[in-house]
């Protein structure tokens, strides 16, 4: 006998590999998986009464419902409710919840929903004529194109065509997957501009872009006038900044062109306790996707972004980093675009010139949180990142 030794079981294909590997019984095999994770559902503002029958279900499902000390005597008229149940309690917590007032029918199906993604995520594939991303097979690397003068990292670095052309060039070299190019900062402080300058600035550079480079190139805009000029160019996804809420005509646009669109969360979010953070974040994405779905735009043409270092303060972006996996509530991929934020340099007091290891190590993260896509400055090295954390995830 050797052992024990501590494997990670967390992904459902996983375990079920490294039990078939042990040949038991296959009948056995389905039910042992079944067992296998716990998953922490958060459900806020529960009806007194719907919270006490949430708890007695799951009770006898064999799982469990913390909710208010409040709840069992009804001194409170809403409680927060955290479900810990595995797949097979949850499949029979619904039929059961159907049958219930309060929201309950729905809540049951929303739990199914949200689990289906989770279990057995959804493959995309994004096609245009002569190119395709396949989303959900590996990580994907979004370099980043600045043509800014004002940008926090790298302003007026590329701002002249040719070093421009040259960097993306290179990023391509390096290991991106997308280029995504902007022209207008927004980092905290900075000076808008007009769409017409934004134009000056992009639309010869995508043009150069298109004949020079192979993988797909997103454009980093809120304005509907800009987009439309850069799907006119060629450009292939729209990187909506103010997902929709800046700019309304911009979705219109995604639709009309029937383009991927990335929806990016911008407002500012005071509440700093964990699920005030993550609530906010993902009710202010449903409300961009909303935008986009009225516009004609199908959610497997949309992936989002949960806004890392845009109106949420160090502290919220570390909760909101702590807590990718609710994302998943929703039913599209994300992008994760933390290189060299504020927020790093404020956690490892460094300035934008040295947040390298910070920024790898904020995509280390995306990968375990399954994002989708990483955008970032370090193409090079994140490419790198992401092969090896992939090889070491995927190994048996």
């Amino acid at each position: 006998m050797r052992g024990p030794y501590l494997v990670e079981l967390a992904q459902r294909e996983k375990a079920g590999k490294l039990l078939g590997d042990i040949a038991p019984d296959l009948a056995g095999l389905e039910i042992m998986l079944e067992k296998e994770r716990i998953y922490p559902l958060y459900v806020r503002e529960v009806k007194t009464p719907a919270a006490h029958i949430l708890k007695e279900n799951m009770l006898s499902l064999g799982g469990e419902a913390v909710t208010a000390r409040g709840v069992l005597n009804h001194a409170l008229e809403v409680s927060d409710v955290l479900l810990l149940g595995t797949e097979k309690q949850y499949k029979a917590l619904a039929p059961k919840l159907a049958r219930q007032p309060w929201g309950l029918k729905s809540l049951g199906q929303n739990i199914l929903d949200l689990l289906a993604r989770v279990i057995n995520p959804k493959r995309l594939v994004w096609t245009w004529p002569g190119k395709e991303l396949v989303i959900g097979e590996k990580v994907l690397v979004m370099g980043i194109l600045n043509i800014t003068p004002d940008s926090f990292s790298d302003g007026g670095k590329f701002f002249d065509q040719r070093k421009a052309l040259e960097h993306a060039r290179q990023m391509v070299e390096d290991g991106a997957d997308i280029i995504d190019v902007g022209a207008e900062s927004t980092r905290p402080g900075s000076q808008p501009v007009s769409g017409e300058e934004e134009q000056e600035r992009l639309l010869p550079i995508l043009e150069l872009l298109k004949k020079e480079i192979a993988v797909p190139v997103s454009v980093d805009t809120y304005r509907a006038s800009t987009a439309k000029a850069a799907l006119d160019l060629g450009a292939e996804i729209i990187n909506d900044v103010g997902g929709g809420k800046f700019d309304q005509e911009i979705a219109r646009v995604a639709a009309e062109y029937q383009v991927p669109a990335i929806l990016m969360h911008h407002e500012k979010v005071d509440a700093l306790d964990t699920f005030g953070m993550i609530g906010a974040v993902v009710d202010g994405l449903r409300e961009s996707m909303q935008i986009y779905a009225e516009a004609g735009l199908s959610p497997e043409k949309m992936m989002i972004d949960p806004g890392i270092g845009f109106g949420k303060g160090t502290q919220g972006n570390l909760i909101l980093l702590n807590n990718l996996a609710a994302l998943k509530t929703l039913p599209c991929p994300f992008l994760l675009g933390a290189s060299r934020k504020s927020f790093i340099g404020e956690t490892l007091d460094l300035p934008v010139t040295e947040r390298k290891e910070g920024s790898l190590a904020a995509a280390a993260w995306g990968v375990f949180q399954d994002a989708a896509v990483v955008r970032v400055h370090d193409v090079k090295e994140t490419a790198r990142l992401v092969r090896l954390l992939e090889a070491i995830r995927e190994a048996r």
